[in-house]
């Protein structure tokens, strides 16, 4: 998941190595926390937060494919 969230938001921003992604387990649910410089944030959540939809849509696919839930977190 963490892989997955990682190269999506360096594709967005202007500065890929400014992203940083972290990925806790418990009890069946993955936390990924999505960290960005307050100037790169509109990149990554995009108009009306689509983008940050998108991401948590392809997150919850993917963690229905290994039986998980996954939470996706975006702070700057």
């Amino acid at each position: 998941m963490k892989a997955l969230v990682e190269y999506i938001a360096q594709q967005l921003v202007l500065d890929p190595s400014s992203v940083v992604v972290t990925e806790r387990s418990s009890r069946g649910t993955v936390f990924v926390r999505l960290r960005v410089p307050k100037e790169e944030l509109g990149r990554v959540i995009g108009r009306e937060g689509r983008l940050a939809s998108a991401m948590r849509t392809l997150l919850r696919v993917a963690g229905a494919r290994v039986r998980r839930r996954v939470v996706l977190d975006i702070t700057d």
